[in-house]
């Protein structure tokens, strides 16, 4: 993987906390870090004397500048000496990450606080992007335990591939273990039957990581959720699916994206939208 750290600024508590991430993720994997801001501009309240398309000028004239400019500090505070490269994209948030996600390493993003009734929302720009993105996808939100482990769950092909090399990864650059849930459903969007099957090549890359398998029970959602209460990241592997639209990702990965305590990484097979 070549291409930036993508992550989406709007100025919020959350996209800080995405950015501090996503700087550790571009250093890790010793690629630039790219701070998009999105904006969507109703003609009314355009500033005398500025084209509407202009995102240059969206940017100085709107919040975005503010914003990217605090993100950029941010970023430098965490991975001092990181590349930073920064972008204003005309549109909504999440088709405009999507489109960019194509050249990046990873996309990076953080959680939407809940409606006023306290209820998770729907259409999050997270969701849309797990379904969608061009590359994998990390959710930063919750509390993680900084003493957990990375928890895997997939399922056998690509997608649980990836997300083995992805989750070991992680683990071993935060000097954890790695929890693979062994799941057992037979409905659409949740984990196959049979044992994941890691491969074999990632063992002698990571020989000093300590693997653990927990058998699912009451289902592969609810376990992930209640894994994630304990775990420093959660990484969930999925399919592409004929069912499947862009504003819905598979049904653990939506319930992760929604419910967990931890940060989540989605990691799709490749190929494009499902």
């Amino acid at each position: 993987m070549s291409g930036p750290v993508l992550v989406g600024v709007d100025g919020s508590a959350t996209s800080m906390a995405a950015v501090e991430a996503a700087a550790r993720e571009a250093g890790r994997l010793g690629v630039d870090l790219r701070l998009a801001h999105a904006f969507e501009w109703p003609a009314a309240q355009v500033p005398p004397g500025v084209p509407p398309w202009d995102p240059e000028s969206a940017g100085e004239h709107g919040t975005g500048g503010g914003a990217l400019a605090e993100a950029e500090r941010r970023a430098r505070g965490a991975v001092p000496g990181l590349r930073v490269t920064h972008t204003v994209l005309m549109g909504e948030p999440a088709s405009v990450l999507e489109t960019e996600s194509r050249g990046a390493s990873l996309t990076v993003v953080g959680s939407r606080p809940a409606s006023r009734s306290g209820a998770p929302r729907r259409g999050s720009v997270a969701a849309r992007l797990a379904a969608g993105a061009g590359s994998a996808v990390l959710l930063v939100r919750g509390r993680p335990d900084p003493a957990g482990p990375v928890v895997l769950a997939c399922d056998h092909g690509p997608a649980g591939r990836r997300a083995a090399e992805f989750a070991f990864a992680q683990a071993s650059a935060r000097g954890t273990d790695v929890v693979v849930l062994d799941g057992s459903a037979t409905r659409a969007g949740r984990l196959g039957e049979q044992s994941v099957a890691l491969p074999p090549a990632l063992r002698k890359k990571y020989p000093d990581l300590t693997v653990r398998r927990a058998r699912v029970r009451g289902g592969t959602r609810r376990a992930v959720i209640e894994a994630s209460t304990r775990a420093q990241l959660v990484v969930i592997g999925t399919r592409r699916r004929g069912g499947w639209t862009a504003a819905r990702p598979a049904g653990v990965s939506r319930a992760a994206l929604r419910y967990a305590g931890c940060p989540v990484a989605v990691i799709r097979e490749e190929g494009g939208n499902p």
